[in-house]
């Protein structure tokens, strides 16, 4: 049994209690994270159930899983549990922790549960402000390749993963656990880690930390207390501090000091390449990857420089990456009509947004009609006007309210904050604000013309937008819609938050 924490219903939870098969019950299930670990639970022997405030494509995934999961909180049936799972966005008043509470059943939280979890392997975490998603699944897909079959939890849904239906797997016997670590609550520094990955480091989920100081310092704290391997992306200069004030590092990057260098990037429409400079003393190796974006080149840079810390030699590390394919609503091609393209995008923050409008224009499209959905109150208020700013390299540019997922609205607050930093930062550019997102299909559909690509971007529901545009009237091309990319925009709306 978990120990008890005095006074309290919540427990420490270790590694050795998740051995035992156990009935738990996750509140939230639909959520990104959660979603995951109801999955791992469940394989590893644990009778799983769940809870979600919402139906969603998840849920269903969960129930094809054979994992139940009940819409809604206000009546709770925990009976026979002998452990109840929720996220640190799950308040104590929740209606089913208040009854777990009267029943006396242990109460851990996501971060709980999870380091158990990575106790009982070698676990490698990628952490960093964008590309920690990819730069996970790229790690999963080279040891996938190189014959080490990883245990994983990834906030997205990996594609060419054999048999894996989300993002998670847990693989019994298997050594590795990699795991996209979050930031935004302070959970990667619960996790115990052999190999640490920092992809970069901007300003972003200060909701929580207060301070870019205090967001500095949990990086160093993450960073600093891996057992083994630390591997750091230099190109942000944040993080190129923390590199330097913790030592001991793997740099990578397009920097001219990073130890792994990426160089020579040449990026199209649906693919990528450049030159990996492995380290002092080792010869120039070319890298094809099926995904385009500099940004990927970055990510797949510091995915090689993990696993070749990990023993895996380079060129089956980059061989391993010729056969990646990208996670779902990462630059995600989601189909074609009447000569209109439509890729979706999870960008929202201003680096990951210029990422992503800077990707698209290497594909040649005559327009790119950049359509936009704030994530989060807290977010918006902070980097609104970066991301408004970011946007303004788009041809045109239509934003929605913002998607609020787990925080109440705040007075004055709205998408309009980023709309008029778009306008401010390019007069010259058209801009379109449609408050409601239920009416936001139409006022898109005229604005476009054959030759545009429509790219959406934000962390909500936008995803599902494509799916409206593309209409009996077009004609959809190879569009990935459905439940594994709808899922997504639902997940980042459960009580867990988004999957950063």
């Amino acid at each position: 049994m978990a120990e008890r924490v005095q006074g309290a219903t919540e427990v420490q939870l270790r590694p050795q209690d998740l051995q035992r098969p156990q009935r738990i019950h996750i509140v939230g299930a639909g959520g990104a994270a959660m979603s995951g670990l109801a999955t791992i639970l469940a394989t590893m022997g644990h009778v799983v159930t769940g809870s979600d405030r919402s139906d969603s494509a998840v849920v269903a995934r969960l129930r094809r899983q054979g994992i139940p999961v009940v819409v809604g909180h206000d009546h709770p049936d925990l009976t026979g549990a002998e452990l109840v799972a929720a996220s640190s966005a799950v308040p104590r008043s929740n209606a089913e922790l208040v009854e777990a509470d009267r029943l006396r059943i242990p109460v851990v939280r996501r971060a709980q549960v999870l380091a158990a979890l990575c106790g009982l392997r070698r676990t490698v975490a990628v952490a960093g402000t964008k590309g920690k998603t990819t730069t996970t699944a790229m790690v999963v897909h080279i040891l996938e390749q190189a014959g080490d079959r990883p245990s994983f939890l990834v906030g997205g849904e990996l594609r060419g993963i054999g048999g894996v239906d989300g993002g998670a797997r847990w693989v019994a016997g298997s050594q590795w656990m990699v795991v996209e670590a979050d930031e935004s609550d302070g959970t990667f520094l619960r996790l115990p880690v052999e190999a640490a990955v920092v992809t970069n480091i901007e300003e972003d989920h200060l909701d929580f930390y207060g301070s870019m100081d205090a967001l500095r310092g949990a990086f160093d704290t993450f960073t600093s207390g891996a057992s083994r391997i630390r591997v750091v992306g230099i190109d942000t200069p944040a993080s190129a501090a923390l590199a330097e004030r913790v030592g001991d590092v793997t740099t990578y990057g397009t920097s001219p000091g990073a130890a792994v260098r990426v160089g020579e990037i040449r990026t199209e429409r649906d693919r990528s390449s450049f030159v990996l400079q492995p380290g002092s003393g080792s010869p120039p190796v070319p890298v094809l990857l099926a995904v385009p974006g500099v940004h990927n080149a970055r990510n797949a840079t510091g995915a090689i420089a993990v696993t070749t810390r990990l023993g895996i030699p380079v060129r089956t590390a980059v061989a391993a990456l010729g056969s990646y394919r990208p996670v779902g609503r990462r630059f995600e091609w989601r189909g074609e009509g009447a000569g209109i393209a439509f890729i979706d995008d999870y960008a929202h923050v201003p680096s990951a947004v210029t990422a992503a409008i800077a990707t698209a224009r290497a594909g040649g499209w005559d327009r790119i009609v950049a359509v936009f959905q704030p994530h989060l109150f807290s977010r918006t208020l902070a980097l609104g006007p970066g991301i408004g700013a970011a946007l303004a390299a788009a041809d045109l540019v239509v934003v929605t309210d913002v998607y609020a997922s787990r925080e109440q609205p705040v007075a004055g607050v709205d998408g309009r904050i980023v709309a008029d930093a778009a306008r401010l930062a390019r007069p010259d550019i058209e801009v379109h604000y449609e408050a409601d997102r239920h009416r936001l299909a139409g006022a898109v559909r005229p604005l476009l013309r054959p030759g545009d690509l429509c790219l959406t971007i934000g962390a909500g529901d936008i995803t599902t937008l494509a799916d409206e545009l593309l209409t009996e009237e077009t004609v959809a091309g190879d569009a990935v819609a459905g439940d594994a990319v709808a899922g997504e925009a639902v997940a980042g709306g459960a009580p867990d938050g988004p999957a950063e």
